[in-house]
């Protein structure tokens, strides 16, 4: 059995191709100067020939060549390299595939996600120290952003309290002020509407009064007038009737020691005087009483 075994593995070697052996080797001398002098770039392009063109399927390699991303901050193949490792049955570059998946998630302050990588980095490899600590410390971190999430929430929730006291004060202060605004806006209208009264009951009391001299100075002018026109009608009475007096007789003249001449002078004077009496009746008749004195 063992003799076909080991005959099994020369046949095996002695399919390969020293060439190629040799570029194989050539390669990974390559490979690991660049990353140690950390010309990282060189070292990816040296691994990804080894595993691309040369078909080099060692885990070591591909540990090695996921670490070159990961120094290059290329996390996106970074990852999907340590993530094929993870399914590694040594339990080694499981360990560490899993510890650097982890270190990726915390430096994207993905805490949940970093703790449960290095959880199973030690479930790989217990004795994985920088694993176990990096455990501790992301726990803390979680722990500590737990708690400040918390004390935050209480500020925010504390706050939202404050602002809606605030809102419900500065609702009451502006309510007052309106309702302050509205019984201005009443108190001025109701003023408004008083002096608009008041305005026109002055107005219609002036009118009145206007009528009223204007029906006043309209009924003495009609009073003004029949006096006139009775005192016209008086006089043409008047007139007639000394037209049809006749005049003195010459004898009662003699009597009386008076010419005829002189006696028509007496007459015309006395015609005169009453004339002159009934202008001023008329006078007294006509003009209007001063309110603001008395009769007598």
């Amino acid at each position: 059995m063992m003799k076909t075994v080991y005959l099994f593995l020369i046949s095996s070697l002695l399919l390969i191709d020293p060439g190629k052996i040799s570029k194989i080797n050539s390669a990974k001398a390559e490979a690991k100067k660049a990353y140690l002098s950390g010309d990282f770039k060189t070292a990816v392009q040296k691994y990804s020939y080894l595993i691309d063109s040369l078909g080099v399927n060692e885990e070591e390699v591909r540990a090695n060549l996921a670490n070159a991303y990961f120094q290059l901050n290329d996390t996106t193949h970074a990852q999907n390299a340590y993530q094929q490792l993870t399914q590694s049955q040594n339990k080694r570059i499981s360990s560490v595939a899993n510890q650097q998946l982890g270190v990726m998630a915390n430096n994207q302050e993905k805490l949940e996600e970093a703790l449960n990588y290095f959880k199973q980095a030690l479930k790989a490899a217990p004795e994985n120290n920088e694993a176990r600590y990096n455990y501790e410390v992301v726990k803390k971190k979680l722990e500590d952003k737990k708690k400040q999430d918390e004390k935050n929430k209480d500020k925010k929730d504390q706050d939202k309290k404050d602002d809606q006291k605030k809102d419900q004060k500065d609702q009451k202060k502006d309510q007052k002020e309106q309702d302050k605004k509205d019984q201005q806006k009443k108190d001025q209208e109701k003023k408004d509407q008083e002096k608009k009264d008041q305005d026109k009951k002055d107005q219609d009391k002036k009118d009145q009064d206007k009528k009223d001299q204007k029906d006043k100075s309209k009924e003495e002018k009609e009073k003004e007038q029949k006096e006139k026109e009775q005192q016209e009608k008086e006089d043409e009475q008047k007139k007639k009737d000394e037209q049809k007096q006749p005049p003195p007789s010459s004898e009662k003249l003699k009597e009386m020691n008076m010419s005829e001449e002189k006696a028509k002078m007496i007459l015309e004077a006395m015609k005169n005087q009453e004339v002159q009496y009934l202008q001023q009746n008329k006078r007294k008749a006509t003009k209007p009483k001063d309110k603001g004195k008395p009769d007598w």
